[in-house]
């Protein structure tokens, strides 16, 4: 399975822009999976707009990622607002796994930081829930920044079936050495691959600071194939890897941590 881990900066507010950055960035490596960071389509310091810049089923921006999935024959995984179906008036942030059939999947955030710079809980409502997707003949957790410190999230994935997990990411420079502790620990302590992608770039004062990557079940990094495209600022790449999910069923005998969770009794699956 190729993964494209798109290291790119959004345009704050600009849908059909970052619409367009998609495409291009896909297009330059065609992939299986194509990952861009958290809340890309709409960029992360929007405040009140996020409502009007909200996804919603039917409307234009989910019918240009379909088109896009289904003229690269990529999935496409972004981090989006998504209008909520249950309560009108609520958005999510969300991340979307658009496949080239046109069906499209989601994830809401389930931790929302509300602390530093960060004020997501005024603008979002979070889940209690993690369900794997089906991404190219696979079944893929997804979840979302601040979600990765909580281990439960990627357990919970993993225990469901997930053979890989995908982290799409707007988190600032200050924050990159936990994750890099963190990232390698979920693959280790699930048995199977990890892949992270965060976003650059500068808004109303937060600096992003990448540090994309990928590790294997055994928690060591892989090597990435930097891949060249038209328009990249300084800061932003465009990374390629490889990644056999079934290498997780052949390392997981070795270190059995999830079939000795799964065995003790109120082990919640789903949740």
């Amino acid at each position: 399975m190729r993964l494209l881990l798109a290291q790119l900066a959004p345009r704050p507010g600009d849908v059909r822009a970052n619409l367009e950055r998609i495409r291009v960035a896909v297009s330059a490596a065609p992939s299986d999976l194509a990952v861009f960071p958290e809340l890309f389509l709409s960029g992360y310091r929007v405040g009140d707009r996020i409502h009007r810049l909200a996804l919603r089923e039917g409307d234009a921006a989910t019918a240009a990622l379909r088109a896009i999935a289904r003229e690269t024959r990529a999935t496409i995984v972004v981090g989006a607002p998504l209008e909520s179906a249950e309560r009108h008036g609520e958005v999510h942030n969300a991340v979307l796994a658009v496949r080239p059939d046109g069906e499209i999947h989601s994830q809401v955030k389930r931790y929302l930081p509300t602390f530093g710079p960060f004020e997501e809980g005024v603008h979002y409502t979070a889940t209690e829930e993690s369900h794997p997707v089906p991404v190219a003949a696979r079944s893929v957790g997804l979840e979302i920044c601040y979600d990765t410190f909580f281990p439960e999230v990627s357990r919970v994935l993993a225990l469901d079936g997930a053979e890989l997990l995908i982290v799409v990411s707007a988190s600032p420079t200050t924050s990159g050495p936990l994750f890099a502790r963190l990232l390698p620990a979920r693959a280790i302590e699930n048995g199977l691959p990890v892949v992270y992608v965060n976003r650059v770039g500068v808004e109303d004062g937060i600096v992003f600071g990448g540090g994309s990557g990928a590790w294997d079940s055994r928690g060591e990094p892989m090597e990435l194939a930097s891949v060249p495209a038209p328009g990249l600022a300084p800061e932003e790449r465009l990374f390629q890897v490889s990644i056999d999910p079934v290498d997780s069923a052949r390392w997981r005998p070795f270190r059995p941590v999830l079939r000795d969770v799964a065995a003790r009794p109120g082990v919640a699956v789903g949740r």
